[in-house]
């Protein structure tokens, strides 16, 4: 009897603090964010430049944007719809219960899973879709305002306090709904983007079927010693992630793969290994790769030398983002302006919404304003991401990236390198794994030692 009572002190104290959190975290104040006309904006690997509203003006030479292959001398509009079309996964609440746990919610825990599927979920868009891709709706998301906000926070805190201490718990989905999906799109191509679309986001649904979803994600995270609710670092989020996407059995996904590098570098051989995995007589294709760099930019405080490279990095057009943050908060990093990093934050509750039901909301899966942060507020680990659709493509982008960070290292060592061979070649053990131990035991001891190194997430 005595253990059943711990037992129901555990679970309302869980209920206790997820209604908490689910008012901490949705009390969403509206804050302007505010951009400069006279420097570009980049957005992963895309310039935008709000000072030439006509099209068919240039940009002065030396305006500090170095990639004109990819300029754009548009309109804020343009740079806004480009923002909101990228995939923005958040902290939810009312979600099926996480196995093994009492919680229904991510709040005050899940934010590095969350950008770690953002940046995921990118290299995804950029695998199915392309970078030029947008969403067709995107203009059509408004920014909810702090009143509307708070006062119905106000009210789902009441209810779900009240639901907490009564045991109850009822999954509601938001009662926004698009227009009518058949018939809205002009040709057989938009059509298929927006069936990829939604597949997409399905696959980061709450719930345990979902194949990138929180469920999963946190079941891989046990092989590493994680556990619903504990803390996620940006390096762990990276193997979490790799082991995702290898497990992945959909038949769209078998034509791409994650690598992640090991202390800081990348061994092409490996990485071409993962990418051709798959060519056989019926498949000649070599995979897409996303490459995945945990780094440290600093010591206990990130190293401003490092800022040239990671708005470097942020301009490439085949970057996919970083999983990054501030101390205690993580974000998702896609782009910025002069000093400053744009990003996605995750710390907003929303409601679940069942992504298995045809034509789900999609609103609450884009964020509709971006966020701007200084850059020496920027905590020093992170993870660099990076998509290649085939082996070229990898050893094109290894030797850019080779050559800026030759550039930005400043006689320094650089944050990671890009050495040829196989990792087994420099005595690293490389094992194969049963099914039962997804990490191996050299993974094991790398993921522990990143999670005592990394930043606490609150």
């Amino acid at each position: 009897m005595e253990a059943t009572g711990t037992d129901e002190v555990d679970k309302l104290k869980t209920k206790f603090i997820s209604a908490w959190n689910n008012m901490k975290y949705s009390w969403v104040l509206k804050t302007k964010t505010y951009f400069s006309r006279n420097s570009p904006v980049l957005l992963l690997g895309k310039c935008y430049h709000f000072k030439y509203e006509d099209e068919d003006k240039t940009l002065p030479a030396g305006s500090g944007c170095t990639i004109e292959d990819h300029v754009i001398a548009g309109n804020v509009e343009e740079f806004r719809k480009d923002f909101i079309s990228r995939i923005w996964l958040t902290y939810r609440e009312e979600f099926p219960q996480i196995e093994g746990s009492a919680l229904t919610t991510d709040c005050g825990w899940g934010c590095t899973l969350r950008t770690g599927q953002m940046l995921l979920a990118q290299g995804l868009i950029l695998h199915f879709l392309g970078r030029a891709w947008t969403w067709p709706d995107a203009l059509n998301i408004e920014n909810s305002d702090s009143e509307s906000w708070t006062s119905h926070t106000v009210k789902k805190f009441t209810a779900s306090f009240e639901a907490s201490l009564s045991g109850e718990r009822e999954l509601k989905t938001p009662t926004i709904s698009l227009k009518e999906t058949i018939g809205k799109y002009s040709d057989d191509h938009e059509m298929r983007n927006e069936v990829y679309h939604r597949k997409i986001i399905s696959w980061f649904g709450d719930s345990p079927l979902a194949l990138f979803g929180l469920h999963q994600l946190i079941e891989y995270g046990k092989k590493s010693g994680k556990k619903a609710g504990d803390w996620y670092g940006p390096a762990v989020v990276a193997h979490i992630l790799r082991k995702a996407v290898e497990e992945a059995r959909h038949p769209d996904l078998q034509g791409i793969t994650i690598y992640v590098a090991q202390d800081c570098t990348v061994y092409n051989c490996d990485v071409i290994d993962k990418q051709s995995a798959s060519m056989t007589s019926d498949n000649a294709d070599d995979k897409a790769v996303i490459i995945l760099v945990p780094v440290r930019l600093g010591g206990e405080r990130t190293n401003t030398d490092y800022l040239e490279f990671v708005k470097g990095i942020l301009s490439l057009e085949y970057c996919v983002g970083i999983i990054g943050g501030k101390p205690k908060q993580s974000y998702y990093f896609a782009g910025f302006q002069d000093d400053s990093l744009i990003y996605m934050d995750p710390h907003y509750c929303q409601s679940f919404v069942d992504v298995s039901i045809k034509d789900f909301p999609l609103e609450t899966f884009h964020c509709p304003s971006p966020k701007k942060m200084s850059f020496r507020k920027m905590d020093p680990s992170c993870t660099i991401g990076f998509y290649c659709r085939n082996v070229q493509d990898f050893e094109r982008a290894s030797e850019e990236i080779t050559k800026m960070l030759k550039f930005s290292s400043k006689e320094k060592y650089p944050l990671f390198t890009f050495v040829n061979g196989h990792s087994r070649d420099y005595d690293f053990t490389s094992t194969t794994t049963n099914e039962e131990d997804l990490f191996s035991e050299d993974e094991k001891k790398r993921l522990k030692r990143f999670s005592m190194e990394e930043f606490v997430l609150l």
